[in-house]
């Protein structure tokens, strides 16, 4: 349980371009403490490993879309919701022309776990400090109107609490509950960012120290299709 949380957004960290290291940049813009946890937005994480492709046209868009997907779930006109080879279920399979050059799209990382653990490991090099890292993107959610940010990667944190077996406040035992805290975090951390305010860093702090472990958004997080009600 969390005492009190201070989200604070990364001001600073200057545009990024494709090979930069972005533990360096964080480090240069802000100041990170033990037990914090940095979320950094899915688009400069992939601005930084270079998935971006150039789109001529609507076309090219929905050809990559396709090519980026392992299963189209649903279509409406121009909306396409696809399964991902991550297994994230999102629409337009992650493939994305927002806050990038026009006639480019951005794509999702290839292993946004492994993203999240390289900037987490070149933080504690360069700052002495060792901090949980969450690589975060915007998706829809099946029945609900608008969007929130997730958690596609992380590293250092827990990305599923299990309370299991503890019991409520009224002493009842609690059977199936698991709480996704990379994606409460996430969302967290978007409330300070924003969607056009080009802040695509934040640091959370205050967190739960038993949160703190070697965890992966693709093993506890992502449903194994026998697990899956709605697809």
């Amino acid at each position: 349980m969390t005492s009190g949380l201070r989200v604070v957004p990364v001001e600073d960290l200057p545009e990024v371009r494709p090979g930069d290291v972005l533990a360096d940049l964080l480090a240069a813009a802000c100041s990170i403490e033990t037990g914090d946890v940095v979320v950094v937005t899915q688009k400069v994480v992939s601005k930084a490993e270079g998935r971006l492709v150039a789109v001529a046209d609507e076309a090219a868009h929905r050809a990559l879309v396709e090519a980026e997907s392992v299963r189209v779930l649903r279509r409406r006109g121009r909306l396409v919701v696809s399964e991902t080879t991550h297994g994230f279920v999102c629409a337009s399979a992650g493939v994305d022309v927002s806050n990038v050059e026009h006639g480019w799209a951005a794509l999702l990382p290839v292993d946004p776990d492994r993203s999240a653990r390289r900037i987490r490991a070149g933080l504690r090099a360069r700052t002495g400090v060792d901090v949980a890292v969450i690589v975060s993107d915007t998706f829809g959610r099946p029945w609900r109107r608008g969007v929130t940010d997730v958690a596609i990667g992380c590293a250092g944190i827990a990305a599923v609490v299990d309370l299991r077996g503890t019991v409520d406040a009224l002493g009842r035992e609690l059977e199936v509950t698991e709480v996704c805290v990379v994606d409460e975090l996430a969302a967290a951390a978007e409330l300070v960012m924003g969607k056009s305010a080009s802040i695509a860093a934040a640091i959370i702090r205050g967190v739960d120290p038993a949160w703190l472990r070697p965890s992966s958004v693709n093993a506890e997080v992502v449903s194994h299709p026998s697990e899956d009600l709605y697809r």
